[in-house]
């Protein structure tokens, strides 16, 4: 009777086939310990560029696309906890935004997201991924501008933490999100976009006392 019920169970979970994915790799080849973790929503998940772009450094990339904060919540016992990273880089908000959460449930859940980390792994540094301007969510700017500002404010109550400015970098000069930065959904980044995030992101990784600006 167990076994027959399990499945379903499973199934209903959010990002369940996806999270075991991720488990049934893990088994076959487990990632080293004291990495670096990247996590969030479908612009980890389609950074498949990452490794290379971050070829010195020990990167794991536990992107799943559609996913909200929360998402990374749940299931961090599962994708980030188990590798015992030294550093989290989390990108999640864009889709929570678009969904209607308000930038203060965002920020709630960013710091439920730490506080998860932080009581397993007490030392490990939790970098956040500004939620980036792109032109199919444009109309939800001022949202995305707050919970942006509310998150780069608390991570700087603590040096474990820190944001990392994309957004103002993806603005041209008249104000508005780069299209050349996106594919043709005017959303998800291109090479050009993954280019540029490489070199905001970096500096962030090489040095652990890395402080936002």
């Amino acid at each position: 009777m167990r076994p027959a019920s399990q499945p379903a169970t499973q199934s209903a979970l959010p990002f369940e086939k996806e999270i075991l994915a991720f488990e049934q790799a893990d088994a076959a080849r487990p990632p080293s310990p004291g990495g670096i973790v990247f996590v969030g929503s479908s612009s980890i998940r389609l950074w498949k560029t990452l490794e290379q772009d971050f070829a010195d450094l020990p990167v794991i990339n536990r992107g799943f696309g559609g996913s909200q904060v929360a998402d990374s919540v749940r299931y961090a016992d599962r994708v980030v906890l188990p590798y015992r990273p030294k550093t989290v880089v989390l990108y999640a908000g864009d889709n929570d935004i678009a969904n209607g959460k308000s930038p203060e449930q965002v920020f709630s859940d960013f710091q439920a997201f730490v506080n998860k980390i932080h009581r397993a792994l007490p030392d490990t540094r939790v970098l956040y991924i500004a939620i980036k301007p792109s032109v199919a969510r444009w109309h939800l700017v001022d949202k995305i501008r707050e919970a942006n500002r509310l998150i780069a404010d608390y991570t700087r109550t603590d040096d474990r933490l820190g944001y990392i400015d994309t957004f103002t970098p993806m603005l041209g000069p008249d104000g508005q999100p780069r299209a050349d930065l996106l594919v043709g959904d005017g959303l998800h980044l291109n090479e050009a976009g993954y280019a540029l995030w490489t070199s905001i992101v970096r500096p962030h990784l090489s040095t652990p006392s890395a402080a936002d600006e």
